[in-house]
């Protein structure tokens, strides 16, 4: 089939569901537009920041299209591109936009709290407590498995099969992307302060942000970095580091409203790319309902393609940092339903990307699916006359800045998360303890400590367990959501649905993985070990971590889950307006 034709088909149905579903939701719930946000009512100047609804569009849309849409639905296209493209579609319109939506409107009508207080008004403290313990272990997963890709994604070197180190062919590109990105984050912190001085807004804002991203790639593509894995994993924690704590406006703001520039160049040289060369998709339709490597179609797949259909990540971003920028409450459908909708746009582009670098028998192209989709994305500049090298450095570092910029902000949300644990009402009087705990250096120092113990794990070996634990963490919103819509007396009947199906979903997962872990390590346990090849504290990292963080999801999720149903059963409808 033509890649051109499932691209077109695919913008219809979900710039159809933005105007028409979308609208709905708002009209159905209510968007009040001379209501006083949380922005304008609890202005800070450092996370409560009144803001543009194009730029909240632009921090919401680069902070959740990470890794996910274009990993996920390559990895998933295992099982056929039909059955990717359907889930994409159902669960970007039905799924995951009503949840990243739901989660940015009940925030902004409780002041800007957080999913996490948020839980405590309505489902309890407990709940609450539970949910932070959860949403914080899930936000260490998330920086582990994107710090990792970024970091592999720099790396100048590569290890033969003869285990011997030596630099990569791509060694030069791969440096170029990685100094683009360090200059990105220097010119984005000399945007925010130039945005703070002189208050830019419309074309202004955007010559000068085009301007710093021309800056940045003209010093990385001239200075690039030559560095290892390991010096690029230090690097990546570094940043985060500064982007958990730095005031949103100074770092996260402006770099996101760079990036937002570079991903509409990604997309709009892909949708080009697809329409001038409308290339055959060359991967299977379908393959049948179990593949030897990935397992059983259900819940795999739901699994695997999350971000671009529906993650539990994004409510964390819309409650934990865009509600508290929307200036007002008419941008919430654009930046709630709509940022969601263009990330399925991308995962659809991803797929059919990969589709188009598979070989004509149906064999999908060699590398990650981050090599793949790069590749073949550079390879349509190429066909304008962008020069190779140009072309290819421009797409590592769009491909890196998915995954980056999600880092930053799953940074700054773990490090709420930890202190929302630990907090108290009166602060001031707290004990000693309890303000360290809170403190906002040393929560982020232990979230990015534990982030970086868990990249020893591995990339590959955490993606099954973070889709697991993304989805699981949207069927935990959607319930609070149940609850929030109920008491205030709203329609709730739209988010049964993707509640009960997500569920299932998502413990029948986390059920295999555990499954799958208890008999690695057996395996292990029972086959005698060469020496020199493995040790056993090799096994229980690789095994045993993924092993008790399996157990401690599926514990905490269950927990919730029984807690938040008897608080839906109790609560009574309109009784918060009453």
């Amino acid at each position: 089939m033509n890649t051109l034709v499932i691209v077109l088909i695919a913008a219809v149905v979900l710039f159809g569901a933005y105007v028409f579903y979308g609208r709905w939701l708002a009209n159905k719930w209510g968007i009040d537009p001379k209501a006083k946000t949380p922005a304008v009512e609890f202005n800070d100047g450092k996370d409560f920041v009144p803001t543009n609804g194009w730029t909240v569009f632009s921090h919401q849309f680069s902070s959740i299209a990470g890794a996910g849409p274009v990993t996920g639905a390559i990895q998933a296209a295992a099982f056929g591109w039909l059955p990717v493209l359907l889930w994409v579609l159902i669960g970007g319109v039905f799924f995951g936009a009503v949840t990243d939506f739901g989660a940015l409107y009940a925030s902004v009508k409780n002041k800007g709290k957080s999913m996490g207080m948020l839980i405590e008004k309505y489902i309890g403290k407990t709940g609450r407590k539970l949910f932070l313990i959860f949403s914080w272990i899930f936000c260490c997963i998330v920086v582990a498995a994107f710090a990792d890709m970024v970091a592999g994604t720099f790396n100048a070197y590569t290890v033969t099969d003869a285990g011997v180190t030596e630099l990569a062919a791509t060694a030069t590109t791969n440096g170029a992307a990685g100094m683009i990105s360090i200059m990105f984050m220097v010119f984005a912190v000399v945007l925010g302060l130039i945005q703070k001085k002189f208050n830019l807004t419309g074309w202004k804002e955007a010559v000068v942000g085009i301007v710093c991203i021309v800056a940045s790639f003209a010093i990385g593509m001239n200075c690039p970095l030559i560095f290892g894995k390991a010096a690029w994993s230090y690097i990546t924690f570094v940043y985060i580091f500064f982007a958990a704590v730095l005031p949103m406006w100074l770092l996260k703001q402006p770099r996101d409203y760079m990036t937002t520039f570079m991903f509409i160049c990604m997309i709009a040289g892909a949708v080009v790319g697809l329409v001038v060369a409308h290339p055959t998709m060359n991967l299977p339709v379908f393959t049948g309902f179990t593949n030897e490597k990935l397992g059983t179609m259900f819940p795999i797949l739901f699994v695997t393609v999350a971000c671009g259909a529906v993650s539990g990540f994004h409510s964390l971003v819309s409650s934990g940092t865009s509600s508290k920028t929307i200036e007002n409450e008419k941008d919430m459908p654009k930046v709630g339903y709509g940022a969601m909708v263009l990330e399925s746009l991308l995962a659809v582009l991803a797929l059919c990307v990969a589709g188009a670098a598979a070989a004509a028998d149906g064999t999908p192209a060699a590398g990650t699916p981050f090599q793949v989709f790069s590749s073949g994305v550079a390879g349509f500049f190429e066909m304008f006359g962008v020069p190779v090298y140009v072309a290819t450095a421009f797409m590592t570092m769009c491909v890196s800045a998915l995954a980056l910029t999600s880092l930053d902000a799953v940074a700054r949300i773990g490090r709420m998360s930890f202190q929302e644990l630990f907090s108290v009402d009166d602060m001031e009087h707290a004990e000693g303890w309890r303000k360290l705990f809170c403190n906002v250096y040393f929560s982020t120092v232990i979230t990015l400590a534990f982030g970086f113990l868990l990249t020893k794990i591995g990339y590959a070996n955490i993606w099954p367990l973070f889709g697991s634990a993304n989805q699981l963490l949207s069927a935990l919103v959607l319930i609070t959501l149940c609850v929030f819509l109920k008491v205030t007396g709203r329609s709730n009947k739209m988010i049964f649905p993707p509640l009960i199906i997500m569920l299932c979903v998502t413990f029948t997962a986390l059920v295999q993985r555990f499954l799958a872990m208890v008999k690695a390590i057996s395996a292990a346990a029972s086959t005698a070990i060469p020496a020199g090849e493995t040790t056993w504290g090799a096994v229980f990292i690789a095994n045993g971590l993924q092993l008790i963080l399996a157990v401690l999801l599926i514990v905490l999720g269950l927990t919730i889950v029984i807690h938040s149903f008897k608080s839906y059963a109790k609560s009574e409808r309109n009784s918060e307006n009453a």
